[in-house]
């Protein structure tokens, strides 16, 4: 049977929560979340010192998949995650505020 993700969307995440942010560095540079921490899912295990301590802490990557799959790889291994429905896209279409310089100058998704 597979396991549950635990999720939420982006009206349940606090403004202060602790966010790790999966995606590549392309993406991130383009544009992200004030605050959250970077660690593209492709360097996750070898950086598993960096990995916050929040409980909960807030996984999000583009959409929601690379996310979830993080998100239950760090509950199996000791750290109380959630993974962010909808990802940086919702996080942008509700407004939350981005950092980062796009291709155009300004934060962006991509």
């Amino acid at each position: 049977m597979p396991s549950q993700v635990p999720e939420v969307g982006i009206d349940q995440v606090p403004a202060d929560a602790v966010l790790l942010d999966v995606r590549e560095s392309d993406e991130w540079e383009a544009g992200h979340a004030p605050g959250a921490v970077h660690i593209p899912m492709t360097t996750l295990t070898g950086r598993l010192g960096e990995v916050p301590e929040a409980a909960p802490l807030y996984v999000i990557c583009r959409s929601g998949g690379r996310s979830a799959r993080v998100t239950e790889f760090l509950n199996a291994n000791g750290w109380e995650s959630v993974n962010v429905a909808g990802g940086m896209m919702e996080w942008a279409r509700a407004g939350r505020p981005l950092e980062g310089a796009g291709s155009g100058g300004a934060p962006e998704i991509i």
